[in-house]
């Protein structure tokens, strides 16, 4: 299986999106949206923003390894 390192993340209040790219050697904790400024945070059992928002999961849970 070939790691992704990009994964859209879909702000859940107003619903924009944008392509970033993950870090690969930490969790990702806070996510600021751009339209919105809402600052989204992992959902209880994530590891990070990624995980719970993203369409990728971050690259540590891809290879089945706990992110944090």
């Amino acid at each position: 299986m070939e790691i992704q390192y990009k994964s859209t993340i879909t702000c859940p209040q107003c619903g924009f999106n944008k392509e970033e790219t993950m870090p690969t050697d930490a969790c990702q904790f806070f996510y600021e949206c751009e339209k919105c400024n809402t600052v989204l945070k992992p959902k209880q059992g994530d590891c990070c923003v990624f995980c719970s928002y993203g369409s990728v999961k971050c690259p540590p849970e891809q290879k089945g390894n706990s992110c944090c």
